[in-house]
């Protein structure tokens, strides 16, 4: 693979005469003269140097090579702010401040409405936090997006909707714990009420209200982020049960009624209330994906112990994610998907061996894998709302990467890793080297250059030379911060890897 942005070309022959074994050989007429011997003490050479150091040649450096032990740049407070403050903590900030406000004139009693109808407050913000996490709402709002603002739009503008789309999690997690705050609010004014409450409502509302804590706790980021296989059993079989019980609890209460003490199934009644379509809508939101989830065969590439390459059929547009398992409802993992376009005949998924589900993928290759058919988009689906970017990955996140690429000539690719093509094996050189052209292309092998590279050196080069609106960042979290913290004291506009909060 080559590491340069542009090709070197072939070098030369020897001819017969370098190599020492031409035929012919040419004799030149040499005058022939006296020999004479130089006096001792006389100079003969007068212009060299008398230190005795032979002169040594020049090796040339790598322009893009880290200097080692050269002192780090401190990276400014303001940046590391702005850094932390993002589009993910600004949306949850505007979703939980909302809330909290009409929360705060509920309970101090200036809005009878929200204290009578608590529980239809919990379902709605469950209900707006579940729709954002919609994989088929998500792929609307992307296909909105590149649709309507496509490279015309100003650049400020794209910029935020990319920020927007990629950190909906924020609203997410704002409305859903708003509505733990409110389901909390209305149980315990259940309880305050019990002399006219049923038993059966405040031990299903008690036993709701610890679902919907115990499904948030599992997915806090240092949960899902050591221990992932938790986060999956617990946020998803939690969530399922919380939901079952906030169907319970919210039919419970709309049948009860608390003047006369009885039950009263009245069917238009409950199709009456708003808090019996909220929670339609939740299930509607979490049923949607699965009714998409398919059992498929796969072929899997061992180019090395740490990389499994998972081939799918079908192809793919750029910029998509996929979830795959070996079982139909446990543990689900998500990859980025490479693919040639949507008529192309597969796409692959690079699996790094990392955790138990990954290693066992290179252990005990499966036949058939468990994943839904509709992917999800991620922020490399953006890519069509700019008119040149650069994609820059480390490793395994070539995945989520090389599509945009491949399926756009107006990207240039920036992969870092050590022995690339030994590594993830010929299917994604091929692919590397059949649809990029080497003057977007620039593959650094540490392994072969000795070390790590310059890495904002070659994004300031690159992004001049490009011309680029936009860099997009794949790679660990050492090394997306590093990317992410340099690029914002170039001034150079980048989306970097997201750990979900």
């Amino acid at each position: 693979m080559s590491s340069d942005p542009s090709p070197r070309g072939a070098a030369p022959a020897y001819d017969d005469a370098e190599k020492g074994v031409s035929e012919k050989v040419v004799v030149y007429p040499v005058e022939k003269q006296a020999v004479t011997y130089p006096d001792e003490k006389k100079d003969v050479f007068p212009n060299e140097k008398k230190d005795g150091a032979a002169p040594q040649p020049q090796i040339k450096r790598d322009p893009y090579a880290l200097v080692k032990g050269a002192p780090k740049k401190k990276t400014s407070k303001v940046i590391l702010v702005k850094l932390w403050y993002n589009m993910y903590r600004k949306l949850f900030t505007i979703a939980f401040t909302t809330n909290i406000i009409m929360f705060g004139f509920a309970v101090s009693g200036h809005w009878p409405y929200a204290t009578k109808y608590a529980g239809a407050f919990a379902v709605a913000n469950f209900n707006v936090a579940l729709l954002v996490r919609n994989e088929i709402f998500g792929r609307f709002l992307y296909l909105l997006a590149n649709t309507l603002f496509a490279k015309w739009a100003p650049l400020w503008w794209r910029l935020g909707c990319t920020s927007v789309l990629q950190h909906l999690g924020g609203i997410h997690t704002g409305c859903a714990v708003s509505a733990i705050i409110w389901l909390t609010y209305k149980v315990v004014n259940t309880f305050r009420n019990m002399v006219n409450e049923n038993n059966a409502i405040l031990v299903v509302g008690l036993l709701t209200n610890v679902a919907v804590i115990v499904t948030a706790v599992a997915a806090f980021p240092w949960v899902r982020n050591t221990h992932h296989n938790v986060f999956e059993r617990n946020h998803r079989f939690w969530g399922w049960s919380a939901l079952f019980l906030t169907w319970a609890f919210t039919i419970m209460g709309d049948i009860w009624h608390a003047d006369n003490k009885s039950w009263v199934p009245d069917g238009r009644h409950l199709v009456r209330q708003q808090d019996f379509w909220y929670v339609m809508g939740m299930t509607v939101w979490i049923v949607l994906p699965w009714i998409c989830t398919r059992e498929v065969p796969v072929d899997i590439e061992l180019p090395s112990p740490k990389v499994a390459v998972v081939r799918f059929r079908r192809g793919m547009q750029q910029g998509l994610l996929g979830r795959i398992s070996r079982s139909a409802v446990k543990e689900y993992h998500a990859f980025g998907i490479i693919s040639e376009g949507p008529h192309a005949k597969y796409h692959y998924m690079i699996c790094g061996v990392q955790g138990d589900f990954t290693r066992s993928l290179v252990n005990d290759p499966p036949r058939t894998l468990w994943t839904r058919e509709l992917k999800f988009a991620g922020i490399s689906n953006t890519s069509k709302l700019y008119k040149r970017g650069i994609r820059i990955c480390t490793g395994t996140g070539i995945g989520a990467a090389l599509s945009t690429c491949i399926q756009s000539p107006n990207w240039f690719l920036i992969w870092i890793g050590s022995d690339q093509e030994k590594t993830f094996g010929p299917t994604i050189s091929g692919l590397i080297h059949r649809h990029v052209e080497p003057e977007r292309l620039l593959l650094w092998d540490s392994k072969a250059r000795g070390g790590r590279p310059d890495t904002m050196k070659i994004l300031r080069d690159v992004y001049k030379s490009w011309n680029a609106e936009v860099v997009f960042i794949t790679s660990n979290y050492i090394g997306n911060s590093e990317m992410m913290e340099g690029c914002k004291e170039a001034g150079i506009p980048c989306f970097g890897t997201l750990w979900d909060f």
